[in-house]
């Protein structure tokens, strides 16, 4: 009996959260947590936490904070902004909240269906400067914590994270916002279960000897290689093989003919390059350009060059400058990691999403609003490649 009375106490107290719940697997930036009629997410970037209040409780009325450390919100929100700088508006289109998004501060985005619901007039160019214009807005949510927030302001930095995995569990962190945990749920399940079976298939595909990637850049006269931890994840997850850090971990001056001596020797035993060179018109960044940047001919003696495997992650662009490297890529990877499976194992059979082939002068894709083909309320389904 006292038993049976000490499980009913225990019964009695549980919590049990309205609505659907998230649980944090992947991501190392945030946390969160639940009570009965509110939820807290932890973000370790801005060191805030955000009080998410259901607003049918009596805690909606009578709390509210705005500190250095926590922010309060009542959700779900229904009117909200975004600093498109660097932000992956996509993750909006994969909860199915455009309608909710009423603000943006610039057109340069790569999400169809936002540039759709801007052209029509449902959302609207704001003022990152305008305090008082923002304030209008449930939430504003920025990319950039570097600058001084009020208190309607959410941080959303899914770019922070390690690897590809990491960044798309950000799903749930918006998707606490506006009580969608079920959706983003289902989303990352199917996005992880496709990337793993991906990356496990990679893994029969692979040879005697893995392809050897390099992501190089070239700035000022100056090239480098990538060691981006999501860039090298990605690779390794596809069956390719990084250039060993001990040995690529310098800048190479192309004034300076022993640097580029000891360049050149390296990428002799690479097999794919990517090439991410900042360029202002990706669409004029060509062979020729690479070459130029390079300081060789078009008929240097580079595996790469030979088998014609040298890429940029310029290929879905927006108003001739916007990638969507930076957005469809980021709540998609799975995406990403079929691109280069194709690249490092080609069999002519797989369209890529987000890789041109320059070697082949493969060119770019403009994406506008007209290539939006469904109504803006309704969520965008994750691509499930075959694997």
């Amino acid at each position: 009996m006292v038993a049976a009375a000490g499980e009913s106490i225990k019964a009695a107290a549980a919590v049990v959260p309205q609505g659907s719940t998230s649980q944090v697997e992947d991501a190392e930036l945030f946390r969160l947590y639940y009570g009965q009629s509110f939820k807290v997410i932890k973000n370790s970037v801005d060191g805030q936490s955000y009080l998410l209040i259901q607003n049918n409780s009596r805690m909606a009325s009578r709390t509210k904070y705005c500190t250095g450390r926590i922010k309060s919100f009542v959700v779900p929100l229904f009117n909200y902004s975004v600093d498109t700088t660097f932000f992956p508006v996509s993750f909006f289109e994969l909860l199915g909240l455009l309608d909710g998004l009423k603000g943006i501060t610039s057109e340069s985005v790569t999400s169809q269906c936002v540039l759709k619901s801007y052209s029509n007039g449902d959302i609207h160019l704001i003022n990152k400067t305008d305090m008082q214009q923002l304030a209008q807005f449930t939430a504003y949510f920025v990319s950039n914590i570097g600058k001084q927030q009020s208190c309607n302001f959410a941080a959303f930095v899914p770019l922070e994270e390690k690897t590809p995995l990491q960044k798309a569990e950000w799903i749930k962190y918006l998707a606490a916002f506006s009580n969608s945990e079920a959706r983003a749920n289902l989303v990352y399940d199917a996005i992880k279960g496709n990337y793993n079976c991906l990356s496990k298939a990679a893994t029969n595909l692979t040879t005697r000897f893995k392809p050897v990637v390099a992501w190089v850049d070239y700035n000022q006269g100056m090239w480098t290689f990538s060691r981006e931890d999501y860039k090298l994840k990605y690779v390794s997850d596809a069956g390719g093989e990084n250039v060993d850090e001990t040995i690529s971990n310098h800048s190479y001056n192309v004034s300076n003919p022993d640097d580029m001596d000891d360049f050149y020797a390296l990428l002799c035993i690479v097999d794919v390059v990517i090439d991410q060179t900042f360029a202002p018109e990706p669409a004029e960044y060509t062979l020729l350009t690479f070459l130029d940047n390079f300081n060789v001919s078009d008929d240097a003696n580079f595996d790469f060059l030979i088998n014609q495997s040298l890429w940029r992650y310029d290929k879905r662009v927006q108003n001739s400058s916007v990638l969507d490297w930076y957005d469809g890529a980021i709540s998609q990877p799975q995406l990403v990691l079929a691109d280069l499976i194709e690249m490092f194992f080609p069999t002519g059979n797989y369209p890529l999403t987000f890789f041109r082939n320059i070697a082949k002068h493969e060119g770019v894709i403009l994406i506008g609003p007209e290539s939006c083909n469904r109504s803006t309320s309704v969520p965008l389904d994750p691509v499930i490649v075959q694997c």
